[in-house]
């Protein structure tokens, strides 16, 4: 053989490192041979005279590729009949992922190989690697790209923008409930263990490429090609268009705004005010959405809002609204009686001037009765008596956490949904309230107030809350011993009640609420849980941060009810995750271990 150099692929041209592994004649013709470099498997492969390294363990499950057969340059995996291309490592198979292909040099008929690495590239690589489990919806490639970027210190932002730019573009509805999910667990995934850093980014990834797998690409709309309109002409147009339900006309309009400078406030504000024109949209998913949206955006750059922004337009022209629906006209009325009170906004907000309110405990006694005309004069003397916009719908949304840690198990199953909805529909007008406060968002206060007295339903009657549990003050006091039996409980149904103990034990008695926080997502993420309990989980995060110890308490028990309500659930999912870290560690998933536990 005559000698050979195969530089590609190099990434690294300067400050390459070849090493001796083996000689030429050591590999069958159309063989291959297994070798250690630097403690790295190499599978040595010659097929038409050349001979290739690639890594040996097969990328899909792990089985030694010099127990595999070699034919005309490829390599083939005798577990699942994958088939490589051994020049580039390639694979002709997707659900197997490609091999590392490592450069050689043949001298005097030995082989040298380069196994050393290059992170930028490797970076790179694996980012490639994920689009293309989002585009095949290979759950095992993702999870394998995520693990991978997470070890070479990926940013978590920097791996939600690749899976957030792929959802924005392939899917013709826009945003749903996968964007959501993924921009949930970008938001948690500070207070979370370094492995369930990794499923969380994965879980969000997947449902992404769940979400978009049957749908057909967006088709993005340009702006005007003008920068004569004000951005009030632009909010005026914006609004009319969502009004009669003109998806196009309203992204063009918003485009252009983002084109002309338009800050995320300013941005956010538009779309607010469009959905709060009406009451109570698709059940308050609507609001929910458009914060998500502009959290994502946080994380990722404004600069990508004219890809982001638009995949909202179209669900917010064709979302529901609630004074269509019966329970908002009939026995009382409410759209007339918020509508009389939604004109003399202004007027309310500029009696407010210089006052001072301190009456949230009390607004939310009322909030949570069965009286609804009160509760909204409640609310007009909360403005009038000097509340905040973030005062108000914080308050809004403790209430609607504690209808969460009242609901009563002799409810249906699917009205733990009901409940959910409200709490995350109040917890975004809360963060809208805080990045674009407008009078606008105060119709929305209303519209959450209402939302909530429909709820009352569901606390009737209403579950004891833990510290009026007799049965909370026997539970343990350690620390380390709460969580655990805290996390085995919900190995089992029906435990929504005792959850909620086991919370409120835990924080009365000061334990510290990272090591929990870290818990209730480990919980989470171990199941192959339901959209909303990814809201549920990262709402209750959210408030809990701003919220004092009291109400953090209340809000934190609440979370763990509704996440008791839904586990345990098959854990496909993680079983993924768990294969495709033993595959990172290089583990062989082939080979026997009679130390292994068996379930």
């Amino acid at each position: 053989m005559a000698e050979q150099r195969r530089h590609e692929p190099n990434p690294h041209q300067s400050g390459a490192e070849f090493v001796e592994c083996a000689e030429v004649s050591e590999i069958p013709d159309e063989g291959v041979i297994a070798v250690n470099v630097r403690g790295q498997p190499i599978a040595l492969a010659k097929s038409d005279d050349k001979v290739f390294a690639v890594d040996n363990r097969c990328p899909h499950m792990g089985y030694p590729l010099n127990r595999g057969s070699v034919h005309d340059g490829i390599l083939i995996c005798h577990w699942h009949h994958a088939m490589f291309d051994l020049a580039s490592g390639c694979t002709f198979h997707p659900f197997a992922d490609d091999v590392q292909p490592y450069p050689i040099e043949i001298r005097d008929g030995k082989i040298y190989v380069d196994v050393s690495a290059n992170g930028a590239n490797a970076i790179e690589r694996w980012k490639g690697r994920l689009r293309e489990g989002l585009e095949q919806s290979i759950n095992l490639i993702l999870a394998k790209s995520v693990i991978a970027l997470r070890a070479l210190d990926t940013p978590p932002d920097a791996i939600v923008e690749v899976g957030a730019l792929y959802g924005a573009r392939g899917r013709r509805a826009g945003w749903g409930p996968a964007m959501t999910i993924l921009t949930c667990m970008a938001n948690v995934a500070e207070k979370l263990s370094d492995a369930d850093k990794v499923l969380a980014l994965y879980q969000g990834l997947l449902h992404v490429s769940d979400e978009t797998s049957s749908s057909a690409p967006r088709i993005a709309l340009a702006e005007l090609e003008t920068d004569a309109h004000s951005l009030s002409q632009l909010k005026t147009w914006f609004r009319y268009f969502i009004e009669v339900r003109n998806a196009d006309g309203a992204e063009r309009t918003i485009m252009t705004a983002i084109a002309n400078g338009a800050t995320e406030s300013q941005v956010c504000d538009m779309m607010v005010a469009a959905a709060t024109d009406h009451f109570y949209r698709d059940g308050g998913h609507t609001l929910d959405f458009i914060n998500k949206t502009f959290e994502l955006l946080e994380r990722i750059g404004w600069e990508k809002a004219d890809e982001v922004i638009p995949t909202l337009v179209g669900m917010l022209a064709s979302s529901s609204r609630a004074e269509e629906e019966n329970r908002w006209r009939s026995p009382i009325d409410f759209v007339p009686v918020l509508r009389e009170i939604f004109d003399e906004l202004e007027d309310l907000v500029a009696a407010s001037k210089d006052n001072t309110w301190t009456d949230s405990d009390a607004l939310i006694e009322i909030l949570l009765a069965d009286a609804p005309l009160e509760t909204i004069d409640a609310i007009k003397c909360a403005i009038r008596g000097g509340a905040t916009l973030t005062e108000l719908t914080q308050t809004l949304t403790y209430a609607a956490a504690l209808r969460i840690a009242r609901f009563h198990t002799k409810n249906e199953f699917g009205d733990w949904i009901a409940v959910l909805h409200t709490y995350t529909y109040c917890n975004a007008l809360y963060q809208c309230a805080k990045r674009a406060p407008s009078v606008e968002i105060i119709r929305g206060i209303f519209h959450g107030a209402i939302a909530i007295y429909f709820d009352r339903w569901f606390n009737m009657p209403a579950a004891r809350l833990p510290q009026h549990r007799r049965e909370t003050d026997t539970l343990p006091t350690d620390a380390d011993t709460l969580l655990e039996e805290f996390v085995d409980l919900l190995d089992t149904q029906a435990q929504v009640d005792k959850a909620g103990m086991y919370i409120y034990r835990y924080l009365s008695l000061r334990h510290p609420r990272e090591a929990l926080l870290e818990r209730l997502g480990h919980i989470l993420l171990r199941e192959d849980a339901e959209f909303h309990s990814f809201q549920m989980l990262e709402a209750a995060f959210q408030q809990a941060e701003e919220l004092d110890e009291a109400r953090a308490q209340m809000t934190l028990v609440a979370a763990s009810r509704y996440l008791a309500a839904h586990a345990p659930t098959a854990r496909a999912r993680r079983q993924t995750a768990n294969l495709a870290l033993r595959l990172h560690r290089g583990e062989d998933l082939s080979a026997d271990n009679p130390d292994e536990a068996v379930d």
